[in-house]
């Protein structure tokens, strides 16, 4: 299966435009048995996928643990871009470098390919510059090779780049799906005037818009999506009735499934994005691949489905 790649940013890493989430390797998301894991890393090599983004907080380094091992037993370090992320609350100078070196051990590795800034320091008064100059120093000593950010809107990604020297950020890695638009308002036209690349997080919205789930077939509320406002039954049917029968409807004229026809859609919308959808099982990981294939959205499509997406509102409050 050969899969179209973009460049992330101004580097020279060239990753294909459907990667593998890998937060479905935590009790969040309930894929803590290595051996699926494994599976699941080798169908994505197998189908051309190249880029694989997990984080510490995924499982508190269990992504970045069955990653590392999976790589190390199937071979396959050298066929992965891997990206991976450091905590918004571990952004001391020093907890910097002590957290990549954690992840680099954890995931068995000499140089992490990008490393990413989970989310700011929210909950502690840690200057900007000083992770940031931190990461600097990574890439010169050799332990990361590109840096990026997860979460940051502009004023703040902007204030980020202007602490390097050397360096600069690549990417910024935001929730970004056909329900979820919010990026396309400052975050998505500020990558494309700056040449960064747009790394979607949640691109399918927590299997919101694979088809699987209707207003009559919710999910069991087990997992991450237990405080999902989408998932509230009364604004879960109005997305169903107004987007999700649509997704459906376009897919089956291509033969295509919904999750891929979703996927598709982000890639097509800005020549700045690369999608990472999570996968729980082998067939999932092929079937998101599929979006990455040459084929297209014809206009009347993207745009139907473009005009249905831009009428939903709903509140994310949820108590």
């Amino acid at each position: 299966m050969a899969l179209e790649t973009r460049e992330l940013g101004y580097s020279d890493l060239k990753v294909t435009v459907v990667g593998l989430g890998a937060w479905q390797f935590s009790n969040a998301w309930g894929v803590t048995d290595y051996e699926v894991a494994k599976s699941i890393i080798a169908k994505a090599a197998e189908v051309g996928i190249n880029f694989i983004d997990t984080a510490e907080a995924y499982g508190s380094g269990l992504s970045e643990e069955f990653i590392g091992r999976a790589l190390k037993e199937l071979g396959l370090r050298e066929h992965f871009v891997i990206a991976t992320k450091i905590p918004g609350q571990f952004l001391a100078y020093g907890d910097v470098i002590k957290a990549a070196r954690n992840s680099l051990r954890r995931l068995g590795i000499d140089s992490i390919d990008l490393m990413q800034v989970h989310w700011p320091p929210c909950w502690h008064n840690i200057p900007t510059c000083e992770y940031m100059r931190a990461l600097e120093k990574l890439v010169q000593l050799g332990l990361i090779k590109y840096i990026g950010v997860s979460n940051f809107p502009p004023e703040l990604l902007e204030s980020a780049r202007s602490c390097l020297t050397r360096e600069d950020v690549v990417s910024n890695q935001v929730r970004y799906n056909l329900i979820e638009r919010d990026a396309e308002k400052e975050i998505i036209p500020y990558a494309e005037q700056e040449g960064l690349s747009v790394i979607a997080w949640s691109p399918l919205a927590q299997g919101a818009l694979t088809g699987k789930y209707t207003p009559q077939n919710l999910p069991p509320f087990k997992d991450a999506r237990a405080d999902n406002p989408i998932f509230k039954p009364e604004t879960f049917k109005e997305i169903y009735e107004d987007l999700i029968t649509k997704v459906v409807k376009i897919a089956g004229k291509y033969g295509k499934t919904p999750a891929q026809v979703a996927l598709r859609w982000l890639i097509q919308s800005s020549d700045t994005v690369v999608v990472i959808p999570g996968a729980k099982n082998p067939q999932q990981v092929e079937s998101n691949a599929g979006a990455g294939e040459s084929w297209s959205l014809s206009t009347d499509d993207w745009l139907e489905l473009e005009e249905a997406s831009r009428k939903i509102t709903f509140s994310r409050v949820i108590y």
